[in-house]
């Protein structure tokens, strides 16, 4: 359930659509996919994604700091079988969100096609 860029571009503007971001807070701070809704993950349970995503039908879009490379601070790269996306996958699945997508390339914020067309910020003040 891998993206491309473009696929994920196209997804994202659908409705029942949101783009989930599960990193720390000060990494959602610093750069984010504009409109991406952050939960830091430690705090998923139950409750706080009922509060995030409006059913559990809704496309769920995700990625993590693998995603990024050349961004206005530097990013930890993991493995890529050890990246975010994985236990944010595993998580949202056992939940019972199961309309998952993750973004799959590595992209530079200031080439990607997805910031020009859905904006990322890059702000400490969001």
């Amino acid at each position: 359930r891998r993206l491309s860029e473009e696929e994920f571009i196209e997804m994202s503007k659908q409705e029942g659509t949101i783009i989930l971001d599960t990193r720390s807070l000060a990494k959602y701070q610093k750069m984010h996919i504009a409109g991406a809704v952050h939960l830091n993950f430690p705090d998923i349970t139950e409750e706080t994604l009922r509060q995030v995503i409006p059913s559990q039908q809704t496309r769920v879009l995700i990625y993590c700091n693998n995603n990024f490379v050349n961004g206005p601070e530097s990013f930890p790269t993991k493995r890529a079988r050890a990246s975010l996306n994985i236990p944010t996958f595993i998580t949202l699945y056992v939940y019972g969100y199961w309309n998952i997508y993750e973004l799959g390339p590595v992209l530079d914020p200031s080439k990607s096609k997805l910031v020009s067309a859905l904006g990322t910020k890059y702000s400490t003040g969001c």
